[in-house]
């Protein structure tokens, strides 16, 4: 499908790696420039030189969106080549901590980098949409918004504000021709999540190799219909899918890539 990104200039946060380089690389497949956001220049520029390489127009921008001065840094620098049409917010992160581990200032630093980075970034980027009456955002959810675990609660949290946020804004973008929306991951297979199950999955029971312990943790851990983890692409497709003017008519919306992980209906 072409989903007539062309001439559409996209930000997505956190994509010297992960989720976001997957889902930066797919929207310049489509045909939009992106801005690779990190904030190691290394690891961002093998990133836009790849994106160049597969015939794709890329740009770095580098800085700490839990700053708010680097985030604002950020955003003059990603409008510096023109406006950013598609901003995709996907920087975060968190700590396998316990209920005992994560001390108030965990919780703070983990609100500020999750939820607070994001609404810098929005309060950038998004009246600038409003005005020329296009845009996209995309927030990177994920299922322990709804379906918390009893572990690292500080980050199960952050996901439910991403969600809500996300669906605020669309109800106060009404009108404008700019959609917020959630695409909300499973469990997805970035080298970290491989590197963890790889580590815990002998003492479990689950094996010694990773084709034995595969199957196991995906049976112990995130039981879904397609019984396996998910891919970083299968994520990216979803971004680019309401990225598109085929999206245009979902606004407010949770997109669950997650193979069926979360069982409920709504």
């Amino acid at each position: 499908m072409n989903l007539n990104l062309t001439g559409k200039r996209a930000l997505v946060t956190g994509s010297s790696g992960g989720l976001g380089e997957a889902t930066a690389k797919l929207l310049a497949a489509e045909g939009a420039s992106v801005l690779i956001h990190g904030r190691d220049e290394e690891r961002a520029e093998k990133v836009a030189r790849e994106v160049r390489g597969a015939g794709g127009d890329a740009a770095v921008v580098l800085g700490d969106l839990a700053d708010d001065e680097a985030a604002a840094e950020v955003a003059r620098a990603a409008t510096a080549g023109g406006p950013v049409d598609i901003l995709v917010n996907n920087a975060g992160f968190y700590r396998h901590l316990s209920w005992t581990q994560a001390t108030p200032d965990e919780w703070r630093d983990t609100y500020n980098v999750n939820v607070v980075s994001g609404v810098r970034m929005i309060q950038h980027l998004v009246p600038a949409m409003r005005e020329r009456g296009w845009g996209r955002v995309i927030t990177i959810g994920g299922g322990l918004a709804s379906q918390p675990m009893n572990t690292h609660p500080q980050y199960n949290a952050t996901l439910a504000a991403r969600h809500n946020l996300a669906v605020s804004l669309a109800r106060d973008l009404k009108g404008t021709g700019v959609t917020s929306n959630v695409v909300s991951p499973g469990a997805i297979l970035v080298e970290a999540t491989k590197e963890l199950v790889t580590h815990i999955g002998p003492a479990r029971g689950w094996g010694d190799t990773w084709e034995e312990i595969r199957p196991n943790a995906v049976e112990a851990l995130i039981p879904n219909d397609q019984e396996r983890f998910g891919e970083p692409d299968e994520i990216a497709g979803a971004v680019a899918y309401l990225c598109s003017e085929y999206a245009q008519y979902i606004s407010g919306a949770t997109i669950r890539v997650d193979g069926g992980l979360i069982r409920s209906a709504f």
